[in-house]
């Protein structure tokens, strides 16, 4: 717990070293925080906060810059920021709805993670919206012997093509007869739903039917997966001028190696998309993105009122964190609203 002047310090201290880079002394420190303490009050006070993992001294200067934990104290107790409405945007947010294209949801994707990137002067990241599992429609066509292609419709039109490979040769009634049953039994299920039914049903059902109707629920399940969480990200490059990082090429390279995998930011993603509203991860809190140097601020984005996506900025612990929670809750905001358009 720390006292009124201790917070004062502290919260000085942070956002004088966002804004300037620089280590803080405490002469700085006197004058920007408009207390009037003598300096060798302040410099017991910043003893103080170094022992409790808040602050820490580099050794090429007399001054103090925040650590990973002072950032935390400095997010979660300090700092006050106004939820922005889409009336209310900046310029530079409000003219990037024009780039959203309702009619193309992967363009809308790619240009929010350049969005993301250009106003935070950082990374942008966004996961693709996650497909629907339940199906609207599905249909058999016989392409060949033991060859059939199964067409899966989901309630948003998209259309998922597999070709299955069957232990009987089945004629083209069979296979409307499977198509009628599953449309008629199963349609706005989602598939892990449907393989659920279809077991306690299988004694129903003629065998190689049943076996065609479980093949089809394996391709429902393998082309959902292949299409699952893609993750768009822009402007990795502008980690290189960040000051912070210097000429520690060996941390660049493990960031870059991170963007390139991809999957670790999925994970990331994922968790965020569970909570509402925006979450900040500090310096290697995450345990996903390992970085004591790196900061993720995200948001979930919806589609007709459902969550199907992250997206969010990664950039380094000293960031202006109130702005960047603006950036990523504006634009979570305008990928809803473009994506939930009428199309």
């Amino acid at each position: 717990m720390l006292d009124e002047r201790a917070r004062s310090l502290l919260k000085t201290l942070v956002e004088r070293y966002i804004a300037d880079g620089q280590p803080v002394g405490s002469r700085t420190l006197s004058k920007a925080s408009g207390l009037e303490l003598s300096p060798a009050t302040i410099r017991n006070v910043m003893a103080d906060l170094e022992d409790m993992g808040l602050i820490v001294s580099p050794h090429t200067s007399a001054g103090r810059v925040p650590t990973a934990r002072g950032y935390r104290l400095f997010v979660d107790t300090m700092l006050t920021v106004q939820p922005l409405q889409l009336d209310q945007a900046s310029p530079d947010m409000a003219a990037a709805r024009d780039q959203l294209h309702p009619d193309q949801p992967q363009r809308v994707i790619a240009q929010a993670a350049h969005l993301l990137s250009s106003l935070s002067s950082f990374v942008g990241v966004v996961t693709a919206p996650k497909k629907s599992s339940v199906f609207h429609h599905i249909e058999f066509l016989r392409l060949g012997e033991r060859r059939v292609l199964v067409i899966m419709v989901a309630p948003d039109g998209d259309v998922q093509n597999r070709v299955i490979f069957t232990a009987h040769d089945h004629t083209q009634s069979e296979l409307v007869e499977a198509t009628n049953y599953l449309n008629a039994h199963y349609a706005g299920l989602a598939i892990d739903e449907v393989r659920a039914r279809l077991k306690s049903e299988i004694d129903q059902l003629r065998g190689e039917i049943a076996t065609l109707m479980q093949a089809a629920v394996q391709a429902g399940t393998d082309a959902i997966a292949e299409t699952q969480e893609q993750v768009v990200v822009s402007g990795e490059r502008n980690l290189l001028g960040v000051q912070d990082f210097g000429n520690d090429m060996g941390s660049i390279r493990k960031m870059f190696d991170l963007f390139e995998q991809k999957t670790q930011l999925m994970r990331l993603l994922d968790t965020s998309s569970r909570a509402e509203g925006v979450r900040i991860f500090i310096g290697g809190e995450s345990r996903i993105v390992p970085f004591e140097e790196l900061s993720v601020v995200s948001a979930p984005y919806e589609v007709d009122g459902r969550i199907v996506g992250t997206l969010g900025v990664i950039g380094p612990t000293r960031m202006a964190y109130d702005r960047m929670i603006q950036i990523v809750d504006i634009t979570s905001k305008l990928v809803s609203n473009a994506l939930s358009a009428p199309r």
